[in-house]
């Protein structure tokens, strides 16, 4: 009885802390993955008169699912021309990014407006024209 009340007692410490720790190795990930997905674009630029593909499909090497196995969202804000409304935006509206757009809607897969909206908080984002790539939340 005693054997079984401390393997049920570590049993409800350790689930929680694993669940936290395989979540942040998750975001850690998309970041990675956002980042590496970055240079891709710039070497396309770079070999394509500076111009920004219109996809990710347009990239040389495979692009990958996130870490909740969604595609990640990109769109070319300078050739697009998308409406303001298409354009991410910050808690007070501004733009994230001038050039493009990249990122994943994170572990709920879903994203709304500005990045206080409670379904955009846990949303993987570049921002700053790629100056910041992070948690929705704590830009």
């Amino acid at each position: 009885m005693l054997t079984l009340c401390i393997v049920s007692l570590l049993s409800a410490v350790a689930l929680p802390m694993y669940g936290a720790y395989v979540e942040r190795a998750q975001v850690t990930r998309a970041i990675g993955d956002i980042g590496s997905l970055g240079v891709e674009i710039e070497i396309f630029r770079l070999s394509n008169s500076d111009r920004v593909p219109s996809s990710l499909v347009e990239l040389p090497k495979p692009v990958p699912n996130d870490p909740w196995g969604r595609p990640y969202f990109f769109l070319n804000i300078i050739d697009d021309k998308p409406n303001k409304g298409a354009v991410r935006k910050d808690g007070k509206l501004n733009p994230l990014n001038s050039d493009y757009d990249l990122y994943s809607q994170g572990k709920d897969g879903d994203s709304k407006g500005p990045l206080n909206a409670k379904a955009s908080r846990d949303d993987i984002i570049r921002a700053n024209n790629g100056a910041y790539i992070g948690l929705g939340e704590d830009f």
